[in-house]
């Protein structure tokens, strides 16, 4: 079970309360994290970290990685993601193959913010490999 918290600190901004991880939200305040941003954060790093766990386990050269995150979002309220599409750059001496089946993996089984959206999303995901 997870019990998090968030106390209101005027307008449509939020912070973390006491005892809780750091975190501050807001709702339109430039280069403060909204809770779709967060969203998309929290499903990026979701898969990332399985992708990384996955290749460095099956003993693959993983030097580095990104991920960006690109999301389309619906025109009426709720203004729901649609569409999601995370793009991995991976850098190390592995098989494509690999890559492909972690993040398969990742999505499909392990990573539980992407399996808590809903089913009709446009999910999709992409990757370049960069040998050193």
């Amino acid at each position: 079970m997870a019990s998090l918290s968030l106390d209101w600190i005027g307008d449509l901004r939020f912070r973390n309360s006491a005892g809780s991880p750091p975190i501050e939200l807001h709702s339109a305040t430039p280069n403060v994290v909204s809770p779709m941003q967060a969203l998309g954060y929290s499903v990026m790093a979701c898969m990332a970290m399985d992708v990384a766990h996955m290749l460095q386990k099956g003993r693959q050269d993983l030097k580095a990685m990104s991920v960006k995150f690109d999301g389309e979002r619906a025109t009426d309220p709720p203004h729901r993601y649609t569409s999601i599409h995370l793009h991995f750059d991976v850098t190390g001496e592995m098989p494509s193959d690999a890559v492909a089946r972690a993040i398969q993996l990742s999505h499909e089984k392990y990573c539980s913010v992407s399996n808590s959206l809903r089913p009709d999303i446009d999910f999709r995901t992409s990757f370049t490999i960069y040998h050193p």
